[in-house]
């Protein structure tokens, strides 16, 4: 059986595979989804409460790793300085304590410190072009973490154990910005849509701006992890679309006007020729150059799925060892005057372009050996670098 068998289809082990396509035409970005798997070990090995105690009990974690909350508190709400000490480093004492007394713990970014969660972000990335990062929350009996919110990024809630019951609302900001967070007292909850509770092993899907509020149902404590899509929109990509084309016009790189700020200024003027540069961006800006430059930043931004490439890093590639590309690892071929540069997660490699054939071959995910690559003169020299750059590995 396989250990971690969200490797192989990310998304499909999160919502099923037969769900991918009509997720994507009817659901993503516009409205909830729950699945019901009826299987409490489906995610099994992704992390359990153990993980947890270990994580709290041992780690020295410091402020903004993790947070406690308590939807409950009336008094006042609970504060960073109640188990963070001095020096910056979380009380565990004090995490424990307020634990039992109801409070919710918040592992925030807890894929960097957990390896599989890890590596589901790093498939779930290849799925969805963008960072994906996961927060953890332990949430004792009988309790909630959260008043009604909405978050500003998509989220997979995948509950590993216990029960959670959950409320969803309406959306008072239709698929807000990164920045637009919720704001008690000026987004409403609205009505209630739709409540369900998960149990361990299902997976529910709520869009951006979706209010929503959550409880432990049952006797047992509940553990959940929310899977967060943070993506680009394309509102960034025009962004990068007009900054290209500004290279090539100069009318849109020139100042503004030295009196724009007086309260004097000719708005009507400005207005008149704002309409001129909208028109200019219009006919000069790109989509190519400015995707590239997105792809290019995304890729680069990736963490490097490189294991054992330390440790094997004096072992010489042998005529028969056998590799292949790994699965789910975003690069891109691209030239810059003579050279070929391979973008990769972590950064770029240059090779020369009469590489390009045998890098190909290398990426295409079919098992091949150094002396299989065409057209390279030092073909174990490219085996060796893609495999320290966790591009391909030995199989």
């Amino acid at each position: 059986m396989l250990r971690e068998p969200w490797l192989i289809d990310p998304l499909g082990h999160l919502i099923g595979g037969e769900r991918i396509e009509s997720f994507f035409a009817d659901i993503y970005e516009r409205e909830a989804l729950v699945v019901v798997h009826n299987q409490p070990t489906r995610f099994e090995g992704l992390m359990t409460i153990d993980d947890v105690d270990r994580i709290v009990t041992n780690v020295d974690l410091r402020e903004g790793q993790l947070d406690l909350a308590d939807a409950s508190a009336t008094t006042r709400k609970l504060a960073r300085s109640d188990y963070v000490d001095d020096a910056g480093y979380i009380d565990r004492g004090a995490v424990a304590d307020y634990h039992r007394g109801g409070a919710t713990i918040i592992l925030q970014q807890a894929h960097q410190m957990e390896p599989s969660l890890g590596r589901l972000c790093r498939g779930l990335e290849a799925t969805f072009s963008c960072h994906v990062q996961t927060n953890l929350y332990l949430t004792p009996p009988n309790a909630q973490g959260f008043k009604t919110h909405y978050d500003n990024h998509d989220v997979f809630v995948i509950q590993v154990a216990g029960e959670k019951a959950w409320r969803l609302y309406d959306k008072p900001v239709e698929t807000p910005f990164r920045g637009e967070e919720f704001r008690a007292g000026v987004h409403a909850p609205g009505e209630l849509r739709q409540e369900f509770v998960l149990r361990a092993g299902d997976c529910a899907y709520v869009p951006r701006g979706m209010m929503h509020d959550a409880s432990t149902s049952g006797l047992e404590p509940s553990l959940h992890v929310t899977v967060g899509l943070i993506t680009k929109t394309w509102a960034d990509l025009m962004l990068e679309a007009v900054s290209e084309a500004a290279l090539r016009s100069p009318e849109l790189r020139r100042s503004l006007p030295p009196d724009y700020a007086r309260s004097s200024f000719d708005r009507v003027a400005a207005r008149a020729h704002f309409t001129k540069l909208a028109e200019i961006v219009a006919r000069d800006a790109r989509l190519d150059p400015a995707l590239d430059l997105l792809a290019d930043s995304f890729i680069r931004s990736r963490a490097a799925d490189n294991r054992n490439a330390v440790r094997d890093a004096s072992k010489p590639i042998g005529n028969d060892e056998t590799f292949a590309a790994r699965a789910l690892c975003p690069h891109r071929l691209a030239e810059d005057g003579e050279a070929l540069v391979l973008i990769a997660p972590g950064g770029e490699v240059n090779f020369p372009a009469s590489d390009r054939p045998a890098l190909e071959r290398a990426l295409t995910g079919a098992p091949f050996r150094a002396g299989d690559l065409p057209s390279a003169e030092k073909p174990k020299d490219i085996v060796a670098k893609l495999v320290a750059y966790g591009l391909i590995a030995r199989v």
